[in-house]
């Protein structure tokens, strides 16, 4: 029996999808020309949502490097877009070292009027498959406690608390904040994850 070839998850982009407020979104993979327009949609996001990205993607150095990574292969990113402006993002960042380089951090970011559509769903569902072709076995998810909407996103597709650690990580305002760890065993995924 033939062994199964592992993809870098580039397959399947562009596609068109229908969210749960009637809107179509396009998601694809991002590519080099998007910095412009990652940079607009992360200064169009709401403060309180700034104080907790784990990089300032408002600053166009964080995101060349983060496009540099896109094409190192350290990371993968889809993005969704409508009337030609990002309305969100989910990604996959891998850590080269090798004790860590099975295990993806998954960062979805969707704009405020598009929450509670299923974006953020199928944004995170996007990146499940990719990180799953990539060979990862473990997703994991770090966030602040306070943050309830993400919380329970993480929640609903599997999640499970593996570590809250108190004042781990300093906000933009340069106040402590716990960090909040979760993480999901990729193994039996594609049976579990739907959007």
């Amino acid at each position: 029996m033939a062994k199964a070839h592992r993809s870098n998850g580039t397959a399947g982009f562009p596609k068109e999808l229908k969210l749960s407020n009637g809107r179509s979104v396009t998601v694809r993979l991002i590519e080099s020309a998007d910095k412009a327009g990652i940079i607009a949609f992360a200064r169009s996001l709401p403060h309180d949502d700034l104080l907790f990205l784990r990089t300032d993607i408002t600053e166009p150095e964080v995101v060349e490097d983060w496009l540099a990574n896109v094409k190192k292969g350290n990371t993968a990113t889809v993005i969704a877009e409508s009337d030609g402006k990002i309305v969100g993002y989910g990604s996959v960042h891998t850590d080269q070292a090798r004790w860590t380089r099975r295990v993806g951090e998954i960062r979805v970011q969707v704009a405020p009027a598009y929450r509670g559509s299923g974006l953020g769903r199928h944004l995170a569902a996007e990146i499940f498959k990719i990180g799953q072709e990539r060979g990862l076995k473990k997703m994991a998810a770090m966030m602040t406690p306070d943050q309830a909407g993400a919380r329970a996103a993480f929640d609903k597709l599997g999640f499970q608390v593996e570590a809250l650690l108190q004042d781990w990580v300093i906000d933009r305002d340069g106040h402590p904040r716990d960090l909040l760890i979760m993480s999901y065993d990729m193994e039996g995924l594609s049976d579990q994850i739907s959007v």
